[in-house]
């Protein structure tokens, strides 16, 4: 397995569409496993293969449990979508693309998804809570959407400034 760079902003490329998956085939496993462990690596709980420069519809996750505890059973899903959404939850999120910035987003509270898994069989998945905000997340970053796209202007405009200040520091040292 590999650690890959993960992108962040003010990188346009974060904004690109991903194309589907055709088959979990050895290479996608091979992603999906190369992502869990960056995402381990960075302290996350979610990953989009675009985040790594790779623009085929892939998320990994791996939420915490009611402790706060890692579970150690991480979803690695293909070609995820929402097939139906109830209630609201607003929920404060960061993002390993959106280094150090957290913000409230108001996601649905249950969702549930069909998926392919890393074995290419299809799966429902049904959700609620971190695990729900969770997915919705990391499928936005599949059609080029990050959180701060759900904020206000104002809020986005100031956590971009942020970012491209702390890049431009960054070039100069």
């Amino acid at each position: 397995m590999a650690i890959l760079p993960i992108l962040t902003l003010p990188d346009k490329r974060l904004k690109q569409k991903s194309l589907p998956v055709e088959k979990v085939d050895a290479t996608i496993q091979q992603l999906m496993d190369d992502m869990l462990e960056t995402m381990y690596a960075a302290n996350g709980i979610g990953l989009a293969a675009p985040q790594v420069g790779v623009f085929k519809q892939v998320i990994v996750l791996d939420v915490n449990d009611e402790e706060g505890k890692r579970n150690h059973r991480p979803l690695m899903l293909a070609n995820p979508k929402i097939i139906r959404m109830e209630g609201t939850l607003p929920w404060r999120e960061g993002c390993l693309s959106v280094p150090d910035q957290v913000a409230e987003v108001v996601r649905a509270a249950a969702i549930e998804i069909l998926a392919l898994d890393r074995h290419n069989q299809a799966v429902r998945v049904e959700a609620t809570e971190l695990l729900a905000v969770c997915l919705q997340h990391e499928i936005d970053h599949l059609h080029g959407t990050l959180f701060i796209d759900h904020i206000s202007a104002l809020k986005r405009s100031i956590i971009l400034q942020k970012l491209k200040k702390k890049a431009s520091e960054d070039k100069e040292k």
